[in-house]
Order: C-alpha cells, then structure tokens, then sequence
C-alpha cells in the first residue's frame, strides 16, 4: 500500500491481521528454547515464506517478526548487540513476503514478557527506544504494541514512542482474566489512559480466546474517536493425544470474527495457535463488509466506580500498632519435624502468658522440612496465641503462593514475614527443587495488591485481604550502605515492619541505628540466645547472615550445660537492655526449641517495661 495511512484505510474498511508467527515456526522444524527473532540473520527465507503464507491466506496487516528483538529478551541469548540489525532485517523481509496492498508494521512486545516485575520499568525507557527506531528507521508503515500485561509498561512505551514518529501506533492489552489487566485496572479506564497516552488503535491480544475477548469487549465502555483491535489465541492451550494444542478451528474464529466486527472491532487477527488456515477463514467471512460503528454498553459491568469491600478490623491491634506504643515481641519458635505437635503448642501458650505480642513460624528454614506453618498458625489461633507466618519463596510457584495467602486469609492469619528462603540443595532433601517464580521484593508487592482487592493476575476479588507485610534485613554484611539501600527498596515494595537477623553485639544495634533511622517503618532487632560454645562457633562459622562478637564467643568458653545456657540468655538481657534505648521492636529466636530460654526474656522484657513505667509515675508524682 505504499505509504497510504492505516489510520485512514481503517476509517473505512475492515482489515485482517496476520496470525501466529512462533506456531508456524514450530510446525515447521524451529525448535523452542532458540530466538525466533535471530532468524531474521540466520534464515531469513523461513520468516518470509511464513509472511507469504498469511498474506495469501488474505491478511492485509503483516506483523514483523520483531515481537522479543528487544535488548533485554536477546540478552538471554548473547545477542544484545544485535537489537539494531535485527529489527531492520525483519522490516525487509516483510516487506520482500507481501504484495503493496498489505502494511507491515512493526511488532514490539512487552519487556516484562509476564514475569513477575523485578525492577523500575522505567529502567526499559531506553529499550523500547532502541527498538522503536530501528523499525520506524527501516519503513514500517506503524508500530504495534502487543502482549502488555501491565498497563504502566505500556504507557511507558507510548511515552517513548509517540514523540518520535507521526505513524499510526496500535497497543494491544493481554489479559488473563475478562475485563481486568495484571496490574489491576479495568479495561474502561486503561483503554481510555491509553488512548490519552496517544495510541491510534487500542485492542487485545493473546492469553485469551475469542469468546473471552468477546466478553472483554461486550463489558468494556471504549473511548471514542479510537479503533478497536482483536488478536485472541485459538482458544485454550491443552492436552491432546500427548502433545499440547489449541483447539478453535478455523469456522469457529470466521463466526467469532462477525462478532468481534458487531463490537465495532476494525482490525481482526489471531494470536498463538492461529494458522494461515485461521486467517483464510476469516478473510473470506468478512469479504466485502464493512465495519460497524461502536456502540458502547450501557453502565460498565466492571467500572472503576465499584468498590471493593473494606478491609475488616482486627479483633486486636497488630504487631505494627503495639510497637507505637510500647515495647513489642515476637517471638520465633519452629514448627516441629515430626507429627506430634503437644510439645509446640504448649510452648506456644508458655510463649503468649509470658507476653509475647506474637509467635512467629518459620516456613522449613535452612530448607528443611517442617510441619505446615499454615496448619499450626490456625491451631494456636484457636488457644488465642497470634501468629506471624513466615512466607517463603521458595517452595511455591505464583499459584501456590496466591492460593496459600488465600488460605491464610480465610484463617484469619494476616501477619507475615515474607523472605527468599534457603535453597532446597542445602536441606535434608537436597533433591527438591527451588522454585524461585518470584523474589521477596515481588512478593511483598503482591502481598499489597492483595489488601488492594486484587489476585496476581489482576482480577478483583469480592474482598480485600489485611496482611501486615514484614521484610528481613542482615546487618552482618561487609558494606552496611549496600543494605540499607536493599531494605529501602523493600519498604518502598510496601513491607510493613523489618525483623533483622539475631545480633549479638551492643555496637551492632547501634549502628542499625543510625544507618536505618531514616526508614519510618518499625524495626524488631533479632536477639537469639547462645546454648553452649559448641553452638556459638557454629553459628558464628557456618550459618550464613550471623556473625557472633568476640565477646560472645569468650563468654560461651567458660560455660556449659545449663550454665552456658543461663549464660547465653545473661548476654541476651544486656542486649535487650540496649536495644530498647533505640528501638521498641524484639525479635527473639527461640534456640533448639528451649522455649524456656525465651519466655525467660520475654518475661525480663515485660519486667523491664513495668520497671520504667513505675519510674515515670514516680517521677510525675
């Protein structure tokens, strides 16, 4: 079509897109696991037959194969250096494959790609940038933005791209639930901030099948003056006959794109598991008609209006409320390695009359398997003792971490500490694997957007949850500075409160002191009592993040049995005494399950408290 404007052609004339460009690939002997997008290079002739074929099948807008030829997914392959020649070789190749009639335009995919974002998008600016030029430099007749599953990274890349071309830019939304992006907006507001972000044609593509983009756009009120796009996949991916597939056939998406055209959808093609086939169907299902004005629904069925339900008050004030206030304690006491639970709870209960504001559960630390910490926290919910559950990353995909937040949610469990977790080959099933979907700082903010009414996936839920997000912070590092910057960015994640690793040193305490009083979230400085030198010289040598002082390991030398015990919690009472002259948070760690030791320094704690309180009244009197 030469340089005829898509914006024009479409404001009269329906036009059909091309399909999945990876499918024909695969059909054809391209194994997963390789950058499709390096082919251009490498093969050249296997993209353009695969462009050929869309375009005989009757698909007028052809896509570059330049969907991951970012720098950030050619990285994974050594092939950063590349982003330039790459993106200008596709725009060729395309353009030798179709006839003048067809425009070809330049696809860009998310950066993000669906993973779990894990640093500022802002940090992608110069990509898309990068990107954007080589294919406008090399003749695109527009861009297509496709696959954002965030609408913040999208408006990112129109914030890059629209100051420096004048072409059409098409920006497509992938979403894994009707209505509603990952990041949590409902369609009627993110199509209208995309369209404000300078967008031509705004639509959706991938993840979903046509009824469900369908019921996407049924539900959705669409800015005016806008096109609309629809790219759906062939329905679900599934199991048939041992291989994976997608089952929509070709007459089912021509009868699905007549339904897309009555939402007043202009451009219609397909996404992962549509074929030259799929495209043919179409093309000739909507041969000579023309497009149908959009008619919005009525009243959003998702709107921006509809509120999600407040949050629930707690019967009792949180760790985060008490700290405020008072001295406040919690107390870490691991959940048992058998089946038999009598001796935990008992000392549960030991742990909350002695004043422990809550008992905290690791979640099989150093990687090793204990009973469910989710499990004990309802059983001590039932005595009346509060838990404060760890939350490892893991031993759960996204799934399991948002069916087991879920969980915790209807037990009424809403105090957690969220933390990577030891790898799996250092425990005692050094065979398991470590799955690592996302990192605490991931976690921390999805742990939020489950207060703000919405799963992983976006969806709104019928409830917000209530956790209070703690984060871990080790002070035991070479550069102090360096930590702090990490912790800061797990506040800014939305972590709630900071439980450091056990100290053992009264300078330590100080100087988190003066490193963290800048950070307006509470700080419960972790204070673990000593058993015997035996124990003092292994935490100190092998356990990673502990770093026991000089004087700690001396004193462990001139005791043993009770002794050395009695000894270590003498150490501990000096160290609490200090700790409270900065700060109102206490992290004991419970050694060995001699919870004895620790309701000893719960009680001294407690003691401590009314010892001051005592003098103050004295002192006003």
């Amino acid at each position: 079509m030469g340089k005829r404007d898509l914006r024009a052609y479409l404001t009269q004339h329906l036009l059909v897109g091309d399909g999945a460009m990876a499918t024909q690939l695969y059909e054809q002997g391209v194994p997963i696991g390789v950058s499709y997008e390096e082919l251009c290079l490498s093969n050249p002739q296997v993209i353009r037959n695969v462009h050929a074929a869309y375009y005989e099948a009757g698909a007028r807008l052809i896509e570059t194969n330049t969907f991951g030829a970012n720098r950030d997914s050619l990285s994974r392959y050594g092939l950063e250096s590349k982003v330039t020649r790459m993106n200008r070789a596709a725009v060729t190749i395309a353009r030798e494959a179709v006839g003048d009639d067809a425009f070809v335009v330049g696809a860009m995919g998310s950066i993000i790609a669906g993973r779990v974002r894990n640093k500022q998008i802002e940090q992608y600016r110069d990509q898309f940038e990068e990107q954007a030029t080589s294919l406008l430099h090399a003749g695109v007749d527009g861009i297509l933005l496709e696959t954002f599953l965030d609408v913040d990274e999208l408006l990112l890349a129109l914030d890059v791209i629209r100051p420096i071309t004048q072409l059409p830019i098409i920006a497509q939304l992938a979403t894994l639930e009707v209505g509603t992006t990952r990041d949590g907006h409902m369609l009627t507001s993110a199509f209208q901030l995309i369209k404000d972000a300078g967008a031509d044609v705004i639509g959706l593509n991938c993840r979903l099948g046509p009824a469900e983009i369908l019921r996407s756009f049924e539900a959705t009120v669409c800015p005016n003056d806008v096109y609309l796009s629809a790219f759906p996949n062939a329905g679900r991916l599934g199991m048939a006959d041992g291989t994976l597939s997608y089952k929509s056939s070709p007459e089912y998406f021509a009868e699905s794109a007549v339904r897309l055209r009555e939402q007043g959808v202009r451009l219609i093609g397909g996404c992962c598991g549509t074929t030259p086939e799929h495209t043919r169907a179409i093309a000739e299902k909507l041969a000579g008609v023309t497009p149908l004005p959009r008619v919005n629904p009525q009243a959003p069925i998702h709107s921006e209006t509809i509120t999600v339900p407040a949050v629930q008050q707690r019967l009792q004030p949180s760790i985060i409320d008490q700290v405020k206030h008072h001295p406040t304690i919690i107390v870490e006491f691991d959940p048992p390695k058998d089946l038999h639970t009598e001796d935990f709870l008992h000392g549960c209960c030991a742990l909350h009359e002695a004043g422990a504001n809550a008992v905290t559960l690791a979640d099989n630390s150093l990687a090793t398997v204990r009973m469910s910490n989710m499990a004990l926290g309802a059983m001590m919910k039932r005595l009346g003792v509060e838990p404060l559950l760890h939350i490892a990353c893991r031993d759960r995909n996204l799934i399991g971490q948002q069916s087991h937040l879920m969980g915790l949610h209807a037990l009424g469990i809403d105090q957690v500490l969220v933390i990577t977790g030891d790898p799996s080959r250092f425990g005692d099933l050094p065979g398991a694997s470590s799955v690592y979907d996302v990192s605490s700082f991931d976690l921390i903010r999805m742990v939020k957007q489950l207060n703000q009414g919405f799963a992983f996936s976006g969806k709104q839920l019928k409830q917000n949850a209530q956790f209070i997000v703690g984060a871990a912070f080790n002070p035991h590092v070479r550069h102090l500075d360096a930590a702090v910057a990490r912790l800061e960015k797990k506040v800014e994640a939305g972590a709630d409160y900071i439980m450091t690793q056990p100290v053992y040193d009264a300078e330590t305490i100080v100087h988190i002191y003066e490193a963290t009083k800048h950070i307006h979230v509470p700080i419960f400085i972790g204070i673990m009592p000593l058993t015997s030198l035996r124990n003092a010289e292994f935490l100190h040598n092998e356990v990673p993040g502990i770093k026991l002082s000089t004087y700690a390991l001396e004193q462990m030398k001139l005791f043993t049995g009770e002794a050395a015990r009695q000894e270590g919690n003498r150490m501990a009472k000096e160290l609490i005494d200090v700790t409270l002259q900065y700060f109102n948070g206490i992290y004991l760690i419970t050694p060995f399950n001699y919870y004895q030791m620790t309701v000893e320094l719960t009680q001294y704690i407690r003691q401590q408290e009314q010892v001051k309180a005592g003098y103050k009244q004295v002192s006003s009197s």
